[in-house]
């Protein structure tokens, strides 16, 4: 499996993090790998504007298309 390296985290960031994970029982590298996939796992702005870029003809209701997003997101 790969491995991340971020350099110069401002300490108060790093403590944040630290924090975060600890309330969750975790450790920091726990708490981030699960953070990253989360993610990951939406999709950016960007990334939607493209899918709907894609999508041509047709008309869709806001509700539909709503629906529609929702059933594309993983649960979390």
């Amino acid at each position: 499996m790969p491995n991340i390296l971020v350099r110069d985290v401002p300490d108060d960031v790093h403590g944040a993090l630290q924090q975060r994970a600890e309330q969750r029982g975790q450790s920091l590298q726990q708490y981030l790998s699960q953070e990253l996939t989360r993610m990951v796992e939406r999709p950016t702005p960007e990334e939607l504007f493209a899918r709907i870029a894609r999508r041509q003809g047709g008309k869709v209701g806001l509700e539909q298309a709503v629906a529609d997003l929702e059933g594309e997101r993983p649960a979390s």
